[in-house]
């Protein structure tokens, strides 16, 4: 293959994985934006458009990320959500063990350093992919409490995915008798201070 052609086929790659990005990531400020919730984008701070397509880590700024915001982080073309938790959310994910499919994560796919119902590094802070288990759709931010569509009094907050209702709780854990099989993916991070994460270094790496 010529140099050109590499090239070109590098450049293709690049524009398919930040198209794919682009629509997943509208869908889901859209989305937040029905309900009022505010869901600012955070972007790399150093890698280039072609090292994020091919899996460099990206650092983003955090501190200012009230209880109960949601910002989402490009990381090799797909959206991630870091949620921070208020202890009212974090009170509620025991009580819904009985309403999912895997509250353990058992059959889930996360870092081995994930662990317990929060599934986070920090309880307060939810990092996962924001792409629906079941076909790739961008599920919604969802976390008032009660919310009448949602199964009223017995919803506690998640995400809602609107291709095909998929619901998860607010550790990205899919409920029972929902399109979706698993919990939505926690990609590999860290944290390299109080305030900045890393998406695509693992903690026990850093």
């Amino acid at each position: 293959m010529s140099t050109a052609t590499a090239t070109a086929s590098d450049t293709a790659t690049v524009d398919s994985n930040r198209r794919r990005f682009l629509t997943v990531a509208t869908s889901a400020v859209g989305a937040a934006g029905a309900v009022g919730i505010a869901v600012p984008f955070l972007g790399s701070w150093n890698p280039s458009a072609k090292a994020k397509a091919a899996g460099a880590p990206v650092k983003a700024d955090i501190s200012k990320l009230e209880p109960g915001q949601m910002v989402v982080i490009e990381w090799r073309g797909k959206p991630v959500y870091v949620v921070h938790r208020t202890p009212e959310m974090l009170e509620d994910l025991p009580s819904l063990n009985g309403e999912l499919k895997d509250p353990d994560s058992a059959i889930s796919k996360q870092p081995a350093y994930i662990t317990g119902e929060d599934r986070s590094i920090r309880p307060e802070l939810l990092v996962i992919e924001g792409l629906c288990t079941h076909l790739g759709c961008a599920p919604k931010y969802r976390p008032e409490v009660g919310a009448a569509d949602l199964g009223g009094d017995d919803w506690k907050g998640g995400f809602f995915c609107p291709c095909h209702g998929s619901k998860f709780d607010l550790a990205g854990r899919v409920y029972s008798g929902v399109p979706a099989s698993t919990n939505l993916v926690v990609p590999p991070y860290s944290f390299e201070s109080q305030n900045v994460v890393v998406i695509g270094v693992d903690a026990e790496a850093a």
